[in-house]
């Protein structure tokens, strides 16, 4: 299961749907995030990921 799908599953599901995902992927193409919110996330971080922007968009969220 790839993270996209994995997204998808937890925000369809009743029981995981309050959950937020933050997506943190290599993948950096503006088409890549746009298609990871669609599928449910919250936010989308690229890789590299320093701590603190890390904890930053928890607390965003």
């Amino acid at each position: 299961m790839s993270g996209f799908e994995a997204t998808r599953a937890i925000s369809k599901n009743a029981e995981t749907s309050s959950i937020p995902v933050i997506i943190c992927s290599t993948k950096g193409q503006e088409t890549d995030k746009s298609w990871g919110l669609r599928q449910g996330a919250k936010d989308y971080i690229v890789k590299p990921i320093t701590e603190k922007v890390l904890l930053e968009k928890i607390r965003g969220l």
